[in-house]
């Protein structure tokens, strides 16, 4: 074990520090070019839109999926750590909604009709099967009454749920930032297709999050940072 804890250790602080750089660079695109924040229903308040659903769909989401894969988490109890899997996963899912309120009262307040684009189906099915995944996770294994045999049938579904719902993330927060660029570089602004300094900056953040998804389901699919008895059944909980 302390063999493999080397090399998964700064593997785990560089997807850190990413996932770090991906919240700083929607909050610093959102902040310098797209005027800042508020709570009123204007542009500012769909601003929070962007960040909200980086920082849970992708970020905390992301860490969520690693909780097994840390070291510590191969001793002792298993329980413990799927309390923690479960408060992130529940923290991803409150920043989430809360990014989509945001939307939707800036598109009401403006009268913008909602859910009309492929990235507003794609988010908002992606929104919609991880409340699912969470609420299913945590009746199977976090309740007392599931039984083992439930555990161990629902286990594979969720796991391959849990890499399909981060992929969707990544591919909605991709296509939200391009949608946002198309609308927003024109009108007396650079062009898109001209590539200003907005458009260098906002690609370089969908190229950070499309990496920062790789690497997770990389380390996912890792079987030597598995926890070994993953497959095993769970002890009386």
């Amino acid at each position: 074990t302390e063999m493999l804890d080397l090399p998964f250790l700064p593997f785990c602080a560089f997807l850190g520090g990413l996932g770090f750089v991906c919240v700083a660079f929607v909050s610093a695109w959102c902040q310098h070019w797209r005027g800042g924040f508020a709570l009123d229903g204007s542009a500012q308040m769909f601003n929070w839109h962007p960040v909200l659903m980086v920082t849970g769909l992708v970020v905390l989401y992301g860490a969520a999926a690693l909780v097994y894969r840390l070291p510590p988490a191969w001793r002792g109890p298993k329980f413990p750590w799927k309390v923690l899997h479960g408060a992130l996963a529940l923290a991803a899912f409150v920043l989430a909604v809360l990014g989509l309120v945001a939307v939707f009262r800036f598109h009401n307040d403006h009268g913008t009709p909602n859910m009309y684009s492929l990235h507003s189906w794609l988010g908002l099915a992606t929104v919609l099967l991880f409340s699912c995944q969470w609420v299913a996770g945590f009746s199977a294994f976090l309740l007392p009454w599931a039984p083992t045999w439930l555990r161990a049938l629902y286990k594979p579904v969720h796991v391959f749920f849990g890499s399909t719902i981060l992929m969707l993330s990544v591919a909605s927060c991709v296509s939200g930032i391009n949608e946002k660029l198309f609308f927003s570089l024109k009108n007396g602004t650079t062009a898109y297709k001209l590539l200003p300094a907005e458009a260098v900056f906002a690609n370089t953040l969908g190229l950070l999050i499309v990496l920062f998804g790789v690497l997770v389901l990389g380390a996912l699919a890792r079987p030597s940072w598995k926890r070994p008895d993953a497959d095993s059944p769970d002890s009386c909980q």
